[in-house]
This record gives structure tokens, sequence and C-alpha cells, in this order.
């Protein structure tokens, strides 16, 4: 989904969820779920974490330091750590490398499209070419 800059993440987490199809090898009805979601600390906030329990996916995004020095302020009553599976964060890198890649062409790392529908065609031909070399 394309938004503007100063659109915050968390309000279309939902839409995004929405929108996820992933089409099976065998065939039938693609999948709309997720197996997890990797993300960094940014996004550990609760309301990530909620919506994303309420769908049944898992959540794979370690603590920021903050949030655990709070829990562990709150001394028992702060709850138990929230658990993370290492192996799985670290395959994030390959999404991050990916950024990485798109950020060097100018054009998208600097958004000068005024229209959504112009910047999505270049995040796709950006892609496709990508693709292409490997």
């Amino acid at each position: 989904m394309i938004t503007g800059g100063h659109r915050n993440d968390g309000a279309l987490l939902a839409a995004v969820l929405a929108d996820i199809r992933v089409p099976r090898l065998a065939g039938g009805r693609p999948r709309t779920r997720p197996d997890a979601v990797i993300a960094d600390k940014a996004y550990s906030a609760g309301t990530y974490r909620r919506a994303l329990h309420a769908r049944g996916i898992m959540v794979v995004i370690p603590e920021k330091s903050d949030e655990i020095a709070a829990r562990k302020r709150r001394g028992h009553r702060g709850g138990r750590p929230r658990s993370l599976d290492t192996t799985a964060y670290r395959r994030r890198n390959v999404v991050e490398r990916h950024f990485a890649l798109t950020k060097q062409w100018r054009g998208l790392a600097t958004r000068y499209d005024k229209l959504a529908i112009t910047y999505r065609a270049a995040v796709v031909l950006a892609a496709c070419i990508t693709w292409s070399r490997i």
C-alpha cells in the first residue's frame, strides 16, 4: 500500500494484512495469512502485536530496550519477556538487502513521483529488472 510519507504504518496494518494473497503451488484458494511477520524493533508496539496475534500470525519482533527496562521496573507485574525466534529473525536481512538495492534507484529513494500509480510502477519496474538480473 502506498501512502504519504507522514502516514503511520500502524494505521494501514489491517489493510496490508487483508491484501495478502499467496498462491498455492498445488492450486486452489490462495493463502491469506502468512506464517510469521518479521520486523525490526520499530514495530514492537502493542498495536502491531495485537493485530498479528488476532489473526494467528507469529510475531518475530525483538523488544525495544526501553520496553525491557519498563517491564523489569514493574517486577513480577511486568510479565514475562516476549519470545523471539532468533533463527527466523536472522532471515530479515534478505528483505533489508532488497530495500537497500531498491534505494539505489534515485527516483524511488527520494520519491520524486507525484502520483502513487507512477511510484508503484517504478517499484514494479525496479523489482522486475532486479529479478531478471538474478
